[in-house]
């Protein structure tokens, strides 16, 4: 039995060089894809920082009202809200995409059962809203696809004196979900 190898004495085939090739595109595309999602993240989250310093500071001047009317224990809170959402900002302001997600991970370990209950509740908000648009949107496709359909033209049924009336010109209708059963001497046929 004789094999043929295309493989010269002087290095690599030209299929293994497409490969190689191949395969370092592919890690060039994963890298810049990598480093495009860091970027990303990282203005994301300096932007939230921005906007969860400016919560902190309504909520500082809310308390500071608040105080002012001699409501000490609201003004209380609002300063401990505060005080929260502004370590939140500038933790999101100055820390980096691998930093945060190092975070994120870290938390997921210490605490499953934590991120296991917002999944399921993030899942309960998605269907509810799913199912809510769901809704609308059946109903919008009914009333496109029932003024699309002609106007019908039928014979009434026969009255119970056995006299026929003329015929009658409906809006369309959409068509039975189910399939009816004709029935021909409802229609005056036999």
């Amino acid at each position: 039995m004789q094999t043929y190898s295309t493989q010269t004495g002087n290095g690599p085939s030209t299929a293994q060089q497409a490969k190689e090739k191949t395969k370092e595109q592919a890690q060039q595309a994963t890298g810049q894809a990598k480093s495009t999602l860091r970027t990303q993240v990282d203005q994301r989250s300096t932007q939230a920082g921005e906007r969860v310093g400016g919560f902190a500071s309504d909520v500082r001047s809310v308390g500071e009202q608040l105080r002012e009317q001699g409501k000490d224990q609201p003004a209380k809170l609002a300063d401990q809200a505060a005080d929260r959402a502004e370590r939140l900002g500038n933790y999101l302001k100055q820390s980096d995409a691998d930093r945060i997600l190092g975070d994120v991970e870290d938390f997921g370990r210490r605490q499953p059962w934590v991120v296991i209950a917002g999944g399921v509740a993030l899942g309960l908000v998605a269907s509810r809203f799913l199912k809510a648009s769901s809704s609308s949107r059946y109903e919008q496709r009914r009333q496109a696809y029932s003024a699309q359909l002609p106007e019908r033209t039928y014979e009434t049924p026969p009255a119970t004196s056995g006299i026929r009336s003329g015929t009658v010109t409906t809006e369309p209708v959409a068509p039975p979900t189910t399939p009816v059963e004709r029935d021909p001497a409802f229609y005056g046929e036999r």
